[in-house]
């Protein structure tokens, strides 16, 4: 394997590790063995368990900006928001990447590198979205927010189809 490849490995590892048990709980002991390499030559490739987690945490937002991409290509206006929001739908069936996104928003409550960075992924994805549909900011917000609002749900096991979120959340309700 390249440098490259080996990092891009390293990445896909921490992302996995992160998700699961978060920034607190997971070891660069744990990343270096799920992609087998030695803690010393993850430390080459990034200078700290931060950086690692930053550099996971990029690949996330990068992942999600080449599905809308990929799913909206060809389209403007409604058609390339309904096309992206369908494909994000769909990757909440990818747990890690749920978990991941769900571990970045927690750490980045308290730490302000992570929550830079997340502020700074959340721009590039909303230019992204603005750029593919031609969209105004308040259906770009009510976008990204239905985004979020699809993570909650995915995160509680609730469906994504809105005829049967009622019925699911009818049994959580006291009365």
């Amino acid at each position: 394997m390249s440098a490259d490849q080996r990092r891009e490995a390293v990445v896909a590892a921490a992302r996995t590790e992160f998700a699961l048990g978060g920034y607190d709980a997971t070891t660069t002991e744990a990343i270096a063995r799920r992609v087998g390499v030695s803690q010393p030559y993850l430390f080459r490739l990034f200078p700290s368990k931060k950086a690692l987690f930053l550099a996971a945490m990029q690949d996330c937002f990068a992942s999600i900006e080449r599905l809308f991409l990929e799913s909206a290509k060809g389209l403007a206006g409604e058609d390339a928001l309904m096309a992206m929001g369908r494909a994000y739908n769909a990757l909440l069936d990818d747990k890690t990447l749920l978990q991941m996104q769900l571990q970045m928003w927690a750490m980045a409550c308290r730490d302000p590198d992570v929550r830079d960075d997340a502020r700074a992924g959340m721009a590039r994805l909303w230019q992204r979205v603005e750029q593919i549909s031609g969209a105004d900011s308040a259906r770009i917000a009510q976008f990204l927010a239905t985004g979020m609002l699809l993570n909650v749900f995915a995160a509680m096991d609730l469906p994504r189809i809105k005829e049967h979120l009622g019925e699911a959340l009818t049994g959580f309700v006291r009365t």
